[in-house]
């Protein structure tokens, strides 16, 4: 495969629906479209056979893979986010993350009429103005960053003022003027699903304020792996230290190798089927549930070399008159998540039919919680290949 363009490491940071038929159109630039998503049924071949999960903090130590490294994504967060521009407008020209929140408030104006709304990270509040269209009693849009100074603004601009209240500040200090809010929204997703997330935040805002028969939008989100072809951009990324110039620097490559890889992954890529890792349910799930363990079966789909693993997550709103949603999956319309690229230290000589099985362990990291920490273990017992292994990886 030749090299693919606008890839970014983690730190560069800013579906299947198991057990379901449904598939979703692609989210319309123009139009509100019936059904927004870019979900395409034929991805609808995920792994419905397991889904192992055992849920809580994991009893893994990432304490060897953390030495000498002080950085934390939280040095950067907000500094990042005063050069707003770029990012926000990044986040609004993803039509397939924006049009799905539109549809899913315009499609569904029986949930916000007469409702009090809290948009939890509201950044340019596009989402608290899509909500007062729909016709929300009030809506709060807190955001923690310097755009909160522009969506004041732009919400004077559109006439929304008495509907819309802007709030600076972090959820977890603020004050809301009400005791209790009917819907929170958020689009609160990062890379990995979960790397510099705010679903923590969302989670404190739920149970601070939302009524019990409240709801939270998205309310699901389920995170899925595959495995890749990779060969010509793993020697670029990777092997390149082997020879800089004449000189070696191989000892960059264990670091390298620990650094995932936000990138558009080709569909021709994928050797093997897809498998559920983890589905969270924001509307019941507690704080910690966001670190787990869960097992995986990656049947090969075709004879060939495996040099990745590649992890995507779909998003739900169930809440809605139909199902709506979104991927972020390799076979799905291209999103601003990308997907994130997990290279292996082994190439996985595979035949048809035969299976990768494994574990992954993922936790917020100790000293900063919006940072993960990811361990695979995965064993191969083919004709060809016979490796067990387990890989470290730090998104930061």
């Amino acid at each position: 495969m030749g090299r693919r363009k606008g890839s970014n490491t983690a730190q560069t940071s800013t579906n299947q629906f198991e057990g379901t038929k449904i598939r979703f159109q692609d989210a319309d630039d123009d139009a509100v479209a019936t059904d927004s998503s870019n979900l395409d049924e034929s991805v609808l071949g995920v792994d419905k056979a397991t889904e192992d999960i055992s849920m809580g903090e994991p009893e893994v130590s990432f304490a060897d893979s953390d030495v000498g490294d002080d950085k934390t994504s939280a040095d950067y967060y907000f500094d990042s986010y005063s050069h707003f521009v770029p990012v926000f407008q990044e986040m609004l020209k993803d039509t397939v993350r924006t049009k799905t929140y539109q549809n899913v408030i315009y499609q569904n104006k029986f949930l916000f009429q007469n409702k009090v709304v809290l948009d939890v990270g509201a950044g340019t509040g596009i989402l608290s103005l899509f909500c007062a269209k729909a016709g929300a009693a009030h809506v709060y849009a807190v955001e923690c960053s310097h755009m909160a100074d522009m969506a004041k603004q732009i919400v004077e601009t559109n006439g929304l003022s008495d509907v819309v209240t802007v709030l600076k500040g972090k959820i977890e200090e603020i004050e809301l003027p009400v005791a209790k809010v009917d819907i929170i929204i958020s689009e609160w997703m990062g890379y990995f699903l979960l790397f510099e997330n705010m679903l923590n935040t969302v989670l404190y805002a739920r149970d601070k304020w939302l009524v019990n028969d409240g709801v939270v939008l998205p309310d699901k989100a389920s995170l899925y792996l595959t495995a890749i072809e990779d060969a010509d951009y793993k020697d670029e990324k990777i092997e390149f230290w082997n020879n800089v110039y004449g000189f070696d620097m191989s000892c960059i490559k264990k670091q390298a190798m620990m650094e995932p890889l936000v990138d558009t992954v080709d569909q021709n890529q994928i050797v093997t089927n897809s498998h559920l890792l983890k589905t969270m349910d924001i509307s019941k799930m507690a704080p910690g549930d966001a670190s787990f363990t869960a097992s995986f079966k990656l049947v090969a789909q075709r004879d060939d070399y495996i040099h990745a693993f590649v992890a995507y997550f779909d998003v739900s709103f169930t809440k809605c008159h139909k199902l709506m949603g979104f991927s972020t999956g390799p076979k799905s319309r291209a999103t601003h998540w990308k997907q994130t690229v997990l290279y292996l230290e082994d190439v996985l000589t595979i035949c048809e039919g035969e299976a990768i099985v494994g574990t992954m362990t993922v936790a917020q990291n100790k000293k900063n919680p919006r940072d993960v920490d990811i361990m695979v273990k995965y064993s191969l017992n083919g004709r060809r290949c016979v490796v067990s292994r387990a890989q470290f990886y730090k998104m930061r």
